[in-house]
Parts: structure tokens; C-alpha cells; sequence
């Protein structure tokens, strides 16, 4: 099985590029034996990278993370985000600690801020750092952030310490491609993109599937790919299905050419101008 391609972040750690994303996973009991049961699966085909928050059904999605990664977390890779109405000074190393106790583990690889809110930006970055520095996260970032929000953050004290943003992106919304893209990429920041099948809605489209037929492949992996096109893309679709995951994780090993970006194009047009952040 091919290797599942990395980069590095500013701060020189090593990041796959495909991951497993848990959005909506830990909601209902129900579904916690094969949601833990996906992600090992997940593990087992060599995606080390797990992407979760303490938002995902309320600290429920960390802990079936921390119930997956029992006794094997060497070697992973954990992100995990943080709500805006706790990124104050006293509720960051409070919220990290919860994180850190439901995943089961002494350290987060990546701790972002979910999405802007009402904190105090600085205050973030200085509370980043403090996690940072007492070893409680290996790097920190934002998600949901746009160009302005980025230059804002890159401007204070410590901000250009900043390791990703991880934001929507998928064939179905290019936006970031206009100027936030481009912003990231001559900083040296990674892009996570999450939701790269567009909630699923893609894996029907003709376009794709004509791509798809092409590489003896599904339009799901497909439109992964095309997310990884990119060198600095990280791309964390969900999946909580064992044909899913097989699924995702075969498409790191597609490359797609010219004439099949440009069948993509054509179905799903580059931005021409700028165009507001979306946000789900």
C-alpha cells in the first residue's frame, strides 16, 4: 500500500495529508462500537492522523478517539479544537486538560480555536503558547479563519507561531482559492480541509464519476484527491463506515492530470473574485 503522503509544519513536525475527520461521531451510545471500530480500522491502513474537537457531540467524539487510540498512540497524530467562549485566559488550560482527559493521552499534536468569537485574539496566542511551552500541545493553530483574520493573527506577538488553519474547502466551495489559499502558502502554512466530499454530496456527481471511471475509482475518492492536489492541503474527510474508510484511504495514492482538473474545473469553476468565508 502506497504511503500516505506528509508535509511539514512550520515548526518542522511531519503531518500526513490525509486524515480521519469525527465530526457528529460520540453523539448517540449506539454507534460508539463501530464509530471506535472505524477509526481503528482507520489506524490499522496507516491514516495516523485523527482530527476531532471538544464541540463534536459535546467531548463525545474525543472520547471515542481516546477509546480508539488505546495503547497505540505512538506515532499518531491527534488534532482537537477548542470552543471560542472557552479561549479565554483562565478557560484555555481548563478546556485543554478536559480534551486531554477524554482523549486519554499526555499531549495533542495540534490545538486549534474552532472559529472566532468573542475572545481576545491575544489573549489565545499568549495561551497557546503557555499549552505549547508546558508540553500540553505539540503546536497550535486556528480554524475558520479568512485572509483578514489570518494577517490580524500573524501581527501580534507570537501569532506567526500559528501551524494551520483548517477551514471548508472542497470542489463545491473554492473560495479560498481567490486569496486565502495563496496567503496561506507564502506564509508556509498548511491548509486543513475539512469536509472534502461537501457533506457527500458530490459522490454523485457526473463530472466526478467520469474522473472516477477514468482511475478505476470512486467519485468520493476523487474528489479527495483533488483536494491533495495541493502540496500544502491536509484533507480530513469523515468516515464512520469500514467501506468508507478503505474508501478515503485509497485515495491518497491518486494523481490526478491535466485533463481530468480540467473536466473538474469545468464543472466546478475557480473563484474570479472574493468571496466571504464559508462556514459549517
Amino acid at each position: 500500500m502506497q504511503p500516505i503522503p506528509t508535509l511539514a509544519l512550520p515548526g518542522g513536525a511531519i503531518m500526513p495529508r490525509l486524515g480521519m475527520g469525527t465530526w457528529r461521531m460520540g453523539e448517540d451510545a449506539r454507534r460508539r462500537k463501530a464509530e471506535v471500530a472505524a477509526l481503528q480500522l482507520g489506524l490499522d491502513l496507516g491514516i495516523t492522523l485523527i482530527d476531532t474537537a471538544e464541540m463534536y457531540g459535546e467531548g463525545g467524539a474525543e472520547e471515542v478517539v481516546g477509546e480508539a487510540i488505546a495503547g497505540r498512540r505512538e506515532g499518531l497524530f491527534i488534532v482537537s479544537k477548542i470552543y471560542p467562549h472557552n479561549a479565554g485566559r483562565a478557560g484555555i488550560p481548563a478546556a485543554c486538560a478536559r480534551s486531554l482527559k477524554r482523549l486519554k493521552c499526555g499531549q495533542i499534536d495540534l490545538y486549534l480555536l474552532h472559529w472566532r468569537g468573542g475572545e481576545n485574539l491575544g489573549d489565545v496566542v499568549e495561551g497557546f503558547e503557555r499549552l505549547r511551552e508546558a508540553g500540553h500541545v505539540r503546536h497550535w493553530g486556528v480554524s475558520n479563519f479568512d485572509t483578514a483574520d489570518m494577517a490580524e493573527l500573524a501581527a501580534l506577538p507570537d501569532g506567526r507561531n500559528c501551524a494551520a488553519n483548517q477551514v471548508l474547502y472542497n470542489l463545491e466551495s473554492r473560495g479560498i482559492e481567490f486569496d486565502l489559499m495563496p496567503w496561506c502558502e507564502s506564509a508556509g502554512l498548511p491548509v486543513m480541509a475539512y469536509t472534502p466530499l461537501g457533506q457527500g454530496r458530490m459522490r454523485v456527481h457526473a463530472a466526478l464519476a467520469e474522473v472516477a471511471k477514468r482511475h478505476s475509482a470512486t467519485p468520493a475518492q476523487i474528489a479527495i484527491a483533488w483536494t491533495m492536489r495541493v502540496p500544502g492541503v491536509i484533507s480530513i474527510p469523515k468516515a464512520a463506515r469500514p467501506e468508507h474508510v478503505r474508501e478515503n484511504r485509497a485515495a491518497a495514492a491518486i494523481a490526478l492530470g491535466p485533463a481530468d482538473l480540467a473536466t473538474l474545473d469545468q464543472a466546478f469553476p475557480p473563484p474570479s473574485r472574493k468571496r466571504r468565508l464559508e462556514i459549517i
